[in-house]
Protein backbone atom coordinates (compact mmCIF):
# COMPACT_ATOMS: atom_id res chain seq x y z
CA UNK A 1 0.00 0.00 0.00
CA UNK A 2 1.66 2.82 -1.32
CA UNK A 3 1.20 6.75 0.57
CA UNK A 4 -0.26 9.59 -0.45
CA UNK A 5 1.88 12.27 -2.46
CA UNK A 6 2.12 15.18 -0.45
CA UNK A 7 4.26 18.47 -0.82
CA UNK A 8 4.99 20.61 2.11
CA UNK A 9 2.42 18.70 4.09
CA UNK A 10 -0.27 19.49 1.57
CA UNK A 11 -2.21 16.95 -0.52
CA UNK A 12 -2.47 17.36 -4.09
CA UNK A 13 -6.64 18.21 -3.62
CA UNK A 14 -5.36 20.82 -1.18
CA UNK A 15 -2.75 22.52 -4.04
CA UNK A 16 -4.76 22.21 -6.59
CA UNK A 17 -7.65 24.59 -4.76
CA UNK A 18 -5.21 26.62 -3.37
CA UNK A 19 -4.38 29.91 -5.52
CA UNK A 20 -0.82 31.19 -6.91
CA UNK A 21 -0.14 33.40 -3.79
CA UNK A 22 -1.02 30.61 -1.49
CA UNK A 23 0.77 28.12 -3.63
CA UNK A 24 3.95 30.46 -3.78
CA UNK A 25 4.85 30.60 0.00
CA UNK A 26 5.25 26.63 -0.29
CA UNK A 27 8.02 27.38 -2.76
CA UNK A 28 11.89 27.97 -2.53
CA UNK A 29 12.78 31.37 -2.81
CA UNK A 30 13.71 31.90 -6.55
CA UNK A 31 10.04 30.48 -6.71
CA UNK A 32 8.41 33.04 -4.64
CA UNK A 33 9.73 35.76 -5.95
CA UNK A 34 9.31 35.03 -9.26
CA UNK A 35 5.56 34.75 -8.66
CA UNK A 36 5.40 37.72 -6.35
CA UNK A 37 6.74 39.47 -9.17
CA UNK A 38 4.32 38.74 -11.55
CA UNK A 39 4.28 35.87 -14.21
CA UNK A 40 4.97 37.00 -17.84
CA UNK A 41 2.26 37.58 -20.48
CA UNK A 42 3.45 34.06 -22.71
CA UNK A 43 3.26 32.29 -18.97
CA UNK A 44 -0.11 33.37 -18.11
CA UNK A 45 -1.39 32.12 -21.83
CA UNK A 46 0.38 29.05 -21.03
CA UNK A 47 -2.01 28.68 -17.37
CA UNK A 48 -5.17 30.15 -19.65
CA UNK A 49 -4.49 27.45 -22.24
CA UNK A 50 -4.10 24.31 -19.82
CA UNK A 51 -7.27 25.24 -18.47
CA UNK A 52 -8.97 24.40 -21.79
CA UNK A 53 -6.49 21.67 -23.43
CA UNK A 54 -5.20 18.62 -21.75
CA UNK A 55 -1.98 19.12 -24.16
CA UNK A 56 -0.23 22.52 -24.94
CA UNK A 57 3.16 23.30 -27.02
CA UNK A 58 5.04 25.99 -25.31
CA UNK A 59 8.77 27.38 -25.09
CA UNK A 60 8.68 28.47 -21.84
CA UNK A 61 11.44 26.55 -20.52
CA UNK A 62 11.21 28.78 -17.30
CA UNK A 63 7.48 28.21 -16.17
CA UNK A 64 7.51 26.93 -12.27
CA UNK A 65 5.34 23.21 -12.42
CA UNK A 66 2.08 24.55 -10.34
CA UNK A 67 -0.64 22.22 -8.85
CA UNK A 68 -2.90 23.40 -12.05
CA UNK A 69 -0.59 21.68 -14.30
CA UNK A 70 -0.76 17.92 -12.52
CA UNK A 71 -2.06 15.76 -14.57
CA UNK A 72 -1.54 17.61 -18.14
CA UNK A 73 0.62 17.00 -20.83
CA UNK A 74 3.09 19.43 -22.15
CA UNK A 75 5.42 20.01 -25.26
CA UNK A 76 8.50 21.75 -24.34
CA UNK A 77 10.58 23.24 -26.79
CA UNK A 78 14.35 21.92 -26.28
CA UNK A 79 15.86 24.17 -29.25
CA UNK A 80 15.35 21.67 -31.69
CA UNK A 81 11.99 19.80 -31.32
CA UNK A 82 8.95 19.65 -28.59
CA UNK A 83 9.77 17.19 -25.72
CA UNK A 84 6.47 15.86 -24.58
CA UNK A 85 6.45 15.94 -20.35
CA UNK A 86 3.69 14.80 -18.42
CA UNK A 87 3.39 16.92 -15.33
CA UNK A 88 3.51 14.62 -12.50
CA UNK A 89 3.24 15.82 -8.73
CA UNK A 90 6.59 14.90 -7.79
CA UNK A 91 7.21 17.65 -10.36
CA UNK A 92 5.77 20.51 -7.97
CA UNK A 93 8.02 23.20 -7.92
CA UNK A 94 10.43 22.38 -10.41
CA UNK A 95 11.27 24.09 -14.31
CA UNK A 96 9.49 22.80 -16.67
CA UNK A 97 13.15 22.88 -19.08
CA UNK A 98 14.47 20.63 -16.47
CA UNK A 99 12.33 17.84 -17.96
CA UNK A 100 13.26 18.61 -21.51
CA UNK A 101 16.84 18.15 -22.24
CA UNK A 102 18.83 20.26 -24.39
CA UNK A 103 22.20 18.00 -24.81
CA UNK A 104 22.30 14.66 -26.06
CA UNK A 105 23.52 12.18 -24.28
CA UNK A 106 27.13 11.53 -24.73
CA UNK A 107 28.31 7.56 -24.72
CA UNK A 108 32.11 7.13 -25.37
CA UNK A 109 33.26 3.96 -27.10
CA UNK A 110 36.87 2.67 -26.45
CA UNK A 111 39.95 4.56 -26.67
CA UNK A 112 41.31 4.19 -30.63
CA UNK A 113 44.79 3.48 -31.40
CA UNK A 114 47.71 6.23 -30.42
CA UNK A 115 45.02 7.70 -28.30
CA UNK A 116 46.92 6.39 -25.43
CA UNK A 117 50.92 6.43 -24.51
CA UNK A 118 51.04 2.96 -24.19
CA UNK A 119 49.68 1.81 -27.54
CA UNK A 120 51.85 4.32 -29.44
CA UNK A 121 54.62 1.77 -29.82
CA UNK A 122 52.41 -1.43 -30.73
CA UNK A 123 53.53 -3.12 -33.92
CA UNK A 124 50.92 -3.05 -36.57
CA UNK A 125 51.85 -6.47 -37.47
Amino acid sequence: MSEEFTYRGKTVEELKEMNLEDFAELLTSDGRRKIKRGLKDNEKKLLEDLEEKDNVKTHERNMIVVPKMIDKTIQVYNGQRFIEVEVEPEMLGHLLGEFAKTRKEVSHSAPGLGATRSSKHVPLK
